[in-house]
């Protein structure tokens, strides 16, 4: 049976340090996705317009159960925080990153399910689900004559992780009538970048002005650059 565990993940979202594996699998979890809308009040009809403005985080609910009576219960029982808090640290701000760590949670090859395609095609497997804790509730359930949690449960929360640059790859906005973005890779210019975007190097300018760029050989990797629509005059 293939075990549930965490791995800690860079800025990058390569995958850093040891596993950290839940003691039992969860019985179940739960998934939620939503979006975000506006709604558009319009005198003299029944009902707003509803705008979209964008899609929230994908979030995964679930259970950990914790037992450490396997040890005893007596006077020397091991407490089950000794299992457990390396998980409650998940939600903890890190000293090297200001900030709790990014995670990816593995369990088996088709966790976390499927995810449609954005361009409505056929449903891709998921293996992993990349995330950071939002929260972790604690509740100890047994306790020895010396007041010693031997059991807990942890509910964890986690919200999806992924960077921007993850993001525009894998929704892959192609229309020219819309504004788009685009992270700037190494060995890319303006005039390259135009090209593929407009069919013409020429469109440089366009770019160049709607990001306030006045030197375009200064630009470096990694910038995030707004391609405006082609109905817009540079």
């Amino acid at each position: 049976m293939a075990k549930a565990y965490f791995v800690r993940l860079d800025a990058h979202g390569t995958e850093t340090g040891a596993q950290l594996s839940v003691q039992f699998n969860p019985t179940e979890y739960t998934t939620t996705k939503a979006a975000q809308y506006a709604e558009i009040q319009i005198p003299g009809i029944d009902a707003p317009l509803q705008q979209f403005v964008a899609g929230q985080a994908e979030r995964i609910t679930l259970d950990l159960f914790f037992d450490s009576t396997e040890d005893g219960t007596g006077t020397n029982a091991t407490p089950v925080t000794n299992l457990t808090n390396d998980f409650f640290r998940l939600v903890k701000m890190s000293g090297h990153d200001h900030a709790p760590p990014r995670l990816r949670l593995h369990w088996g090859d088709s966790f976390p399910g499927v995810v449609a395609d954005s361009t409505a095609g056929p449903a891709t497997p998921r293996r992993a689900f990349d995330c950071v804790c939002e929260s972790v509730q604690q509740r100890f359930t047994l306790f020895n004559p010396d007041g010693v949690p031997l059991r807990a449960r942890l509910t964890v929360s986690l919200r999806e992780y992924r960077t921007l640059e993850k993001q525009l790859e894998e929704l892959d906005l192609q229309s020219p009538d819309h504004t788009r973005l685009r992270v700037i890779q190494q060995g890319e210019t303006l005039p390259l970048i135009a090209y593929d975007a407009y069919g013409s190097a020429s469109e440089w300018r366009r770019i160049a002005v709607a990001n306030d760029i006045d030197d375009p050989r200064s630009v470096a990797p990694g910038t995030v650059l707004e391609l405006p629509p082609v109905g817009i005059s540079p």
